[in-house]
């Protein structure tokens, strides 16, 4: 029985999400599983997908939708409802159910990466879904965090105060973008941040995979920190993803 499942997000040329389902779909012999890229300009763009899609068993959902497609969903799972934001769909009998696989994967990503017992403090950059997720996972892991936007607002910073404030920085050893700024095919783009006060004792997280090292990652690779890409976390939230797929 044919069974379609795909990804949709703003811009999603980007993505490796195909490649490796099809590589799964293939090992795994399952010649009737296909997984299809779904740009849509606007999130309304679901309705027509979904009527006109037939064999749509499960979705992933990426930036900039993973907040705005949940008033579409049928219902949410509670950890999705806790967190705010929805990367995963399950199809079923015609009814959508949201789920949330990127803090979990997140979370098991940077436990393995980070000293133990590290007692270090995170800036967060991005306020949207992805950060969401993160600061769940933080949450998790007892690291105290900070958020940063473009705009100020209550328990936000903005870039210009960590300029005016380089100890912010300094003193906040785990740093991680989850902007689409630096994203394939605008990979000059990165957070506007001074890397004056990064050193070697610094850990920078960037949930982009694509390019592997963003323009954030290099200028803080040549400041001697410890750098990851988001390839790893997006391997863990297919997993999942495929996991609630097939239950």
């Amino acid at each position: 029985m044919e069974k379609i499942f795909g990804l949709i997000g703003g811009t999603v040329s980007h993505s490796f999400s195909k490649a490796y389902f099809d590589e799964k779909f293939f090992r795994e012999g399952l010649r009737d599983y296909h997984y299809e890229l779904f740009a849509l300009d606007s999130i309304k763009e679901i309705e027509a997908l979904l009527k006109d899609t037939k064999d749509l068993a499960g979705l992933n959902v990426t930036i900039p939708y993973k907040e705005q497609v949940m008033k579409y969903l049928d219902e949410v799972d509670s950890v999705a409802k806790a967190i705010g934001a929805v990367n995963v769909i399950k199809i079923h009998d015609g009814k959508l159910k949201g789920f949330n696989t990127d803090s979990d994967a997140f979370h098991d990503s940077v436990e393995k990466w980070l000293p133990a017992n590290s007692g270090m403090k995170a800036l967060i950059l991005g306020t949207g879904g992805s950060s969401k997720a993160v600061q769940e996972a933080l949450k998790r892991l007892n690291i105290e965090f900070k958020l940063v936007s473009r705009k100020a607002r209550k328990g936000v910073l903005t870039y210009k105060a960590l300029e005016k404030d380089p100890t912010i920085i300094r003193e906040s050893r785990l740093l991680i973008n989850t902007t689409p700024l630096g994203m394939s095919p605008n990979t000059e783009a990165m957070p506007p941040i001074s890397f004056d006060s990064i050193t070697d004792k610094h850990f920078v997280y960037d949930l982009i995979y694509n390019p592997a090292r963003t323009m954030f990652l290099q200028k803080a690779e040549m400041k001697n920190a410890h750098i990851k890409n988001g390839l790893e976390m997006l391997h863990m939230q297919a997993e999942k993803s495929w996991a609630i797929w097939n239950n």
